[in-house]
């Protein structure tokens, strides 16, 4: 980047903070501006942090231990951006933070072309481990043709990367900074940490010792410890969220071998930037990609997190003897039609075993064909629904796996195809809630129809066995067709899902009821739906000839058995058994 953009840039700065300094002077906060600022700060904060207002408003310096930990893990998402010319000869460097699965963030300064972007790379890892030894670096290249949004004035530039490194590697194996389009994530006289790429050494952080000084309506003036290379830096708060992309240093106009303070661009100005340009574009500049990135007045990101190996060693799975030894009901087998589409674990199994349920899922639906899950209601554990974290499974490649980037910013539930409470019994419960939070066992539900009557029957289900102290096992997918709605160009939405449970009805005999229910009413327009839906009792033949599965024996169970058009359940006693 020419020196003089640079110049111009840090100017700019220069007097914005001149300006601010001065306003300040001027005019000093009444106390119910002061209080209305701390109001709009708090609803961002954690209300488990409970000293975060002790901080703010005591400047308590006290912090929880897990704010190290937090900081370690935000950590991932930032990379060295290397910047190269056609001919491959380094020009120099830049900071930069993945934002969503596939885009980054840094500065237009950094990367102000698309052509920029095609010759440069992103280094993540590029930092020194506890024993100050280098580890091994990820070098990832952009894709501008896939996505290149940038503007000169908020100094910023958002641009898609590629999901796999040369060397194999995975982007989504470092995580991504969830952006906040809501302001007020800092207060003037609060601190902020910058995570960076100094002179494009190796990664370095700035923690707390920086003193917001002023807020500005698209900038963000702070004291702080920065070099050339940190330009493209994530701004923190003290709960790790991104307050600002970091741009410019301001100097001593009377000292230019001193700095004053450093610059940052507000992440709430990029977002409403962003907004305004996706709806104002026209529908050939509209891109998928950025579905990924929180926008103003939108819903809260999906948060994703990671479990360790030790969640997944010596799990239960579904068994298919857990009626009885002399009632063995095994997993459907899928028809030939569909038995390509199954996807293949990273060990080449085919089932995903959780803590008492597993799992088949469809690599061209992103979706479980089906789960099957034990429940013993003699057993049943009361576990709380905690945080709504959601996971990736390892075991499984994540492009057979749909996670945020269908979920986020619309009607849709992730709605759990193994219900949460229906595994959690014994005394592995604990671990069996949390393995229903798995994109792996959810699928995409309007919120209509997974909170309604889908849930009731549900609720039935599980509060019979729970009140017989009975053993069920309850089989549940969704409904694949070709003519299934495509959303955000590359989801297809099922339009109707089914269950089956099985139980004893008495000591020698089984009985098996199917469900039905469609949301096809509810989905035709995603973000605006309404309407009346309803639930079916159906013989398993056509839940059957539905899926293409083949649940052997059990239509011998049948209550509905011969039955061709099925029952509608407009009250849970209307079920047959």
């Amino acid at each position: 980047m020419a020196a003089s953009k640079m110049e111009s840039i840090e100017q700019q700065a220069l007097n914005r903070y001149r300006q601010l300094e001065k306003e300040s002077k001027e005019h000093s906060a009444t106390g119910p501006e002061e209080m209305d600022k701390m109001l709009v700060r708090s609803s961002v904060i954690n209300a488990q942090d409970t000293l975060s207002i002790e901080r703010i408003i005591n400047k308590n310096d006290l912090l929880p231990i897990a704010y190290l930990e937090a900081g370690t893990k935000a950590s991932r998402a930032v990379c060295r951006i290397t910047i190269r010319n056609r001919n491959g000869q380094i020009q120099g460097y830049g900071t930069g933070f993945l934002v969503s699965p596939t885009l980054l963030l840094t500065n237009n300064h950094v990367l102000d072309t698309s052509e920029a972007a095609l010759y440069a790379a992103a280094e993540f890892n590029y930092e020194n481990d506890t024993s100050f030894t280098p580890r091994e670096i990820s070098s990832f290249n952009f894709e501008p043709d896939k996505l290149f949004i940038t503007d000169e004035t908020l100094d910023f530039t958002l641009v898609a990367i590629q999901a796999t490194a040369a060397d194999g590697k995975k982007l989504s194996d470092f995580g991504y900074l969830p952006l906040l389009s809501q302001k007020g994530k800092v207060l003037e006289g609060e601190f902020v940490s910058i995570i960076q790429h100094p002179k494009g050494g190796p990664k370095a952080v700035t923690v707390r010792e920086n003193e917001v000084r002023f807020l500005a309506p698209d900038f963000i003036h702070y004291v702080s410890d920065t070099e050339a290379g940190s330009s493209g830096s994530p701004v923190f708060n003290d709960q790790w969220v991104v307050v600002a992309l970091h741009h410019a240093a301001v100097s001593d106009p009377d000292n230019g071998a001193d700095w004053m303070a450093n610059e940052g661009v507000r992440i709430s100005s990029i977002l409403a930037f962003l907004h305004e340009q996706n709806n104002t574009a026209p529908n050939a500049l509209l891109n998928p990609l950025l579905q990924g990135v929180n926008a103003p007045g939108s819903a809260a990101p999906v948060e994703v997190g990671q479990l360790g190996e030790e969640w997944y060693s010596s799990v239960s799975g579904y068994d298919p003897a857990f009626l009885g030894t002399d009632f063995n009901v095994p997993l459907p087998e899928l028809a030939a039609e569909i038995a390509s589409d199954r996807a293949q674990l990273k060990d080449g199994k085919s089932v995903l075993d959780y803590t008492h349920f597993s799992i088949v899922m469809s690599k061209k639906r992103r979706l479980a064909f089906y789960t099957a899950v034990n429940i013993d209601g003699n057993e049943l554990v009361d576990v709380k629904r905690g945080n709504d974290k959601w996971y990736f499974d390892p075991r499984l490649d994540e492009a057979f796996q749909s996670g945020p980037e269908l979920y986020e910013k619309n009607d849709l539930d992730r709605g759990h195809l193994t219900r949460r409470q229906d595994p959690n019994w014994g005394v592995d419960a604990i671990r069996a809630n949390e393995h229903t939070f798995h994109f792996t066992n959810c699928a995409p539900q309007h919120k209509n129809f997974n909170q309604k009557t889908w849930l009731g029957l549900e609720d039935y289900i599980l509060k019979n066995a729970e009140a017989h102290s009975l053993k069920v096992t309850v089989f549940t997918g969704p409904v694949f067709r070709e003519d299934d709605p495509l959303y955000r160009e590359e989801f297809k939405i099922p339009a109707e899902f089914w269950k089956l449970a099985v139980m004893k009805k008495d000591e020698n005999t089984l009985t098996a009821t199917a469900y039905l229910q469609t949301q096809r009413n509810l989905i035709d327009n995603v973000e605006f739906a309404y309407g009346d839906y309803q639930t079916y009792q159906v013989p398993i033949t056509q839940i059957e000839k539905l899926t293409h599965l083949d649940f052997g024996e059990l239509n011998k169970h049948d209550a509905l058995a011969g039955n061709d058009t099925g029952v509608a359940i407009n009250r849970l006693e209307d079920i047959q058994l």
